[in-house]
């Protein structure tokens, strides 16, 4: 007989079994992270110290599920400001260890410290006086002996019920990497601009670009000075095509805008012989140039009724203006 459904008590059990199986992963995970966190000493100053003289790149290399964690590392340190690769110690030993020059830094992973596809990478980088740290999980191995700075795991039992597929340590070595990147970003004060130049693509570039990278500016800009009449600041409105214009004193500080709502509050045979301060809205919304394009978005959207177009200043005159499309049109939504 076929196809017959377990009995509900059965695929209960079955479930139950499965969210122990889980939370023990995580708990010991936590409980890995909880035991790294305690366990940080002088020597990850010491490994921050040598990362950060680096003149070169850092060389992040591991085998097995290591070397998956250190192509992570390698990442994350390359997008915070550390210029960083990955080298495969397979491919090292047959010619990769060219990609590896004076100046660099080599982090090698290894949970037993004994890896034998490093050991060539380990040789190279002592010969050259290349700086050697080493993320392992037995103090007294091969490696943790041969490093410059040694950054050891601590004794967690891995999630896995035979104890033998790395999942708690391969989570405190991912961690680990992540406090070397975050810490080394925080020592030499990466910023977001910074962040934005090396993240151009997907939502975190999108996310990141500044007023200043959309704005129009120079001649683009619809400006008209103080005492200058209605019929000629119409002209400026219709030539410059943002449905608006403002007011400037003489040193360009901007000290109203008038827009097509303005224009339709004064609409009368008088309009075009008034002057542009009768019909302007004083003290306009604006924007700083290095505000997130975002935050210019959020102002525009928040209008009563929605503005269309938001002026930049800086210091209090106009150095720009940008419109809502520039906005979409940069992915920003």
């Amino acid at each position: 007989m076929t196809g017959s459904p377990k009995p509900a008590a059965t695929e209960t059990l079955a479930h139950q079994a499965d969210l122990e199986a889980a939370r023990r992963v995580l708990r010991l995970g936590a409980e890995g992270l909880s035991a790294l966190a305690r366990a940080l000493n002088g020597d990850f100053s010491r490994a921050l110290d040598l990362l950060f003289a680096v003149s070169g790149r850092v060389v992040v290399s591991g085998m097995g599920k290591s070397g998956l964690v250190g192509r992570k590392i390698a990442a994350t340190l390359a997008s915070t400001g550390t210029p960083a690769v990955f080298v495969h110690p397979a491919e090292a030993s047959h010619g990769d260890l060219g990609m590896i020059a004076a100046g660099d830094a080599v982090i090698c992973l290894s949970n037993s410290g004994e890896t034998a596809e490093l050991s060539d990478l380990v040789a190279y980088s002592k010969r050259f006086r290349i700086p050697l740290i080493g993320i392992v999980g037995r103090d007294g191995s091969t490696l943790a002996q041969t490093a410059d700075v040694t950054l050891v795991l601590p004794n967690v039992a891995e999630a896995c019920p035979i104890g033998l597929a790395p999942t708690t340590s391969t989570t405190m070595t991912l961690a680990l990497g992540d406090a070397l990147a975050v810490a080394l970003m925080e020592r030499r004060g990466f910023s977001t601009d910074q962040y934005q130049i090396l993240h151009p693509g997907g939502s975190l570039g999108r996310r990141l670009v500044k007023v200043s990278d959309i704005m129009h500016s120079g001649d683009s800009l619809p400006l008209v000075g103080r005492g200058l009449l209605m019929s000629e600041a119409l002209l400026v409105i219709t030539a410059k095509g943002f449905g608006c214009v403002g007011v400037v004193e003489a040193d360009n500080r901007l000290v109203g805008i008038i827009t097509d709502g303005d224009l339709r509050r004064h609409m009368g045979a008088g309009l075009l012989s008034q002057t542009v301060e009768q019909v302007m809205t004083p003290e306009p919304k604006t924007i700083r140039p290095r505000a997130l394009a975002a935050e210019a978005l959020n102002v525009m959207n928040a209008g009563k009724p929605q503005i269309t177009s938001l002026f930049v200043t800086e210091n209090g005159r106009a150095v720009g203006i940008v419109h809502i499309h520039d906005c979409l049109r940069a992915g920003i939504a």
